[in-house]
């Protein structure tokens, strides 16, 4: 244990598979990667054993099943161009993904259920699709969205005079279970415009270092609008005669627009310091109502074989991950399991170093020697002129 920096007791130890939720001052300490978190146990002969982790982060995860379908026919009237689609699963589905020829369109769309193309069911009306392609910028927002629906025939309505020329049509049940997130307090959030760049920059500070894999933008905004953004995390910074000159790193590309919720959602990243940038291009910058900043609960599936009082231990920048059997065997898991109590922090005492100096670096042994040197030289030498 003397190879890390802090320990804390682990309390509450009952069971033989227990979790620990990681507190989240915990990765100010830690390397990027965790790879210095250990399981310590002493026992009650004072030796110690390591306890092998699973390591669980609670993000959302989405599973997407896709669905064969097959367009019957396609027909216009005033209204705009229908598109009939049959598709023979006898599953529900969520998401039409239309892929069009055309770019630069903004349709509005209706979609209906049947299931015998005599009576038909409203599922979604005046659905918004779009697609912006320029020098720029390419955006496109061409799924169609709605609650779990089953039927054999479905048939879309796009309100256009234009006709729509479609390449391709997937039909997918898409489901999301759900991550568990932390609620980040914001220390300090300033908004700056940038002329020169023609870009509206939010700094954004927290508490502390924390794992980041949300970021939501609310805007005051009535009207339409499309502006590319870039979120970046400080990755390190240098001190200078000016001030602190700060190395980003990207989180996320994406775009602020009417249509979506301005949500974004990327890999888990310890920051505490992070910049949103908004290219406005030639439009009026957009007035920021607040952000949004979440991230994933990380939490420890622990296995105890030996009675002992256990530590989570950390705070090696210098080892690599524990390599553990556990990790193949993962059907042993139990679903749940209850979670243990994290005591207080503490500094784990290093031994001390041995104050003694080498034998040459002891400054009275080295003049001894060489006192001894020189009248050994001095007796060979009158040794030497009596001989002669």
């Amino acid at each position: 244990m003397q190879k890390y920096d802090y320990k804390r007791e682990l309390i509450g130890n009952t069971e033989s598979w227990q979790k620990v939720i990681l507190p989240n001052d915990l990765f100010e300490k830690i390397s990027p990667g965790l790879s210095d978190i250990r399981i310590f146990g002493i026992t009650n002969t004072n030796d110690t054993i390591e306890a092998p982790y699973l390591l669980k982060i609670k993000s959302e995860k989405k599973v997407t099943t896709n669905y064969n379908y097959k367009i019957l026919n396609i027909s216009q009237n005033d209204k705009g161009y229908y598109f009939t689609i049959e598709i023979p699963n006898k599953e529900p589905i969520n998401q039409l993904q239309l892929d069009f020829k055309q770019f630069n369109f903004d349709w509005k769309v209706s979609l209906e259920g049947s299931h015998n193309q005599q009576e038909w069911f409203t599922i979604v009306d005046n659905y918004r699709i779009l697609s912006i392609k320029n020098a720029e910028t390419f955006y496109q927002f061409t799924n169609v969205n709605f609650v779990d629906s089953k039927y054999h025939f479905y048939r879309l309505l796009i309100k256009s005079k234009e006709k729509p020329d479609i390449k391709t049509v997937s039909a997918s049940d898409t489901k999301f279970i759900d991550g568990v997130f932390n609620d980040y307090n914001i220390k300090s959030l300033s908004v700056s415009e940038n002329k020169q760049e023609q870009s509206t920059d939010l700094n954004i500070e927290l508490y502390q270092k924390i794992p980041v894999s949300y970021i939501k933008i609310n805007l005051n905004a009535s009207y339409d609008y499309y502006r590319p953004v870039t979120l970046k995390y400080v990755l390190d910074s240098v001190k200078t005669k000016k001030g602190y000159l700060y190395n980003y790193r990207t989180l996320t590309d994406g775009t602020l627009n009417s249509i979506e919720n301005n949500e974004f959602k990327f890999e888990n990243t310890v920051a505490n310091k992070i910049k949103i940038s908004i290219n406005n291009q030639d439009n009026h910058p957009l007035s920021i109502n607040n952000v949004i900043v979440k991230g994933n609960v990380y939490e420890l599936a622990v296995r105890f074989t030996a009675p002992a009082t256990y530590f989570l231990t950390y705070g090696n920048p210098f080892v690599y991950s524990p390599n553990y059997d556990i990790e193949r065997f993962i059907s042993e898991e139990p679903e749940t399991m209850p979670a243990l109590t994290l005591g207080p922090e503490q500094v784990i005492e290093k031994a001390e170093k041995s104050s003694r100096l080498p034998l040459f670096e002891n400054k009275i042994w080295l003049y001894g020697i060489i006192i001894v040197m020189i009248l050994l030289l001095g007796w060979f030498s009158l040794k030497m002129m009596k001989a002669k």
